[in-house]
């Protein structure tokens, strides 16, 4: 019998405070508030196309600058998904998308290894997309990666409107990691590593 996958995270810096509990075997609801309302949309879409449940609330230091509520989402969210999935016993571990958007494609691998890694080609060329600051979309995903101890990859392959771009990026990746955090049923008392340790 698999028990629910949860976790809660209150990370507060001088710069963020972020209140957030997420539901790994959820059915997409979310309410999230960062303070910026594009960025919003992106972990919404995130936590729908997942099939996780995700309540979220950052306040940060925005009068400053946008990079600390970005980064320490992405890092606080990676945090919960470490936590909520425990001894990692039975995941798939890794996970990979290929999700068309209208005239763009984005790619998204990610591997649950215990390691940090990130690499982000999102193709963008403009400075900001709705109320965000596009070089932050990296520094997400950077953060992530640190939370949650593991590697993601995602690419814009080609298209047109930056916001597509972005938002296949983020898309992608939630499939990517909905399939990695997935059990099989054969494997659930073994941990998906020869090593013995993820």
């Amino acid at each position: 019998m698999w028990v629910q996958r949860i976790a809660e995270i209150d990370r507060n810096t001088t710069e963020t405070k972020i209140k957030l509990r997420l539901n790994l075997d959820g059915q997409g609801t979310y309410n999230v508030r960062t303070g910026i309302r594009f960025f919003d949309h992106m972990l919404e879409l995130f936590t729908r196309h997942g099939g996780f449940d995700l309540d979220l609330v950052c306040n940060g230091d925005l009068d400053v600058d946008q990079h600390h509520t970005v980064e320490d989402v992405g890092i606080a969210l990676g945090e919960a998904f470490d936590k909520a999935l425990g001894d990692k016993k039975g995941i798939l571990r890794a996970g990979y998308f290929v999700m068309a958007m209208d005239e763009t494609l984005a790619i998204a691998a990610i591997d649950i290894s215990g390691r940090v890694g990130y690499a982000v080609d999102d193709q963008v060329n403009v400075p900001i997309v709705g109320d965000l600051q596009t070089e932050l979309v990296t520094d997400f995903f950077d953060g992530f990666a640190r939370g949650g101890r593991c590697n993601v990859h995602v690419k814009t392959m080609y298209g047109r409107s930056n916001h597509h771009k972005i938002e296949a990026i983020f898309k992608a990746f939630a499939r990517a990691l909905r399939g990695a955090v997935s059990r099989d049923e054969r494997m659930k008392d073994l941990l998906p590593s020869t090593k013995g340790l993820l």
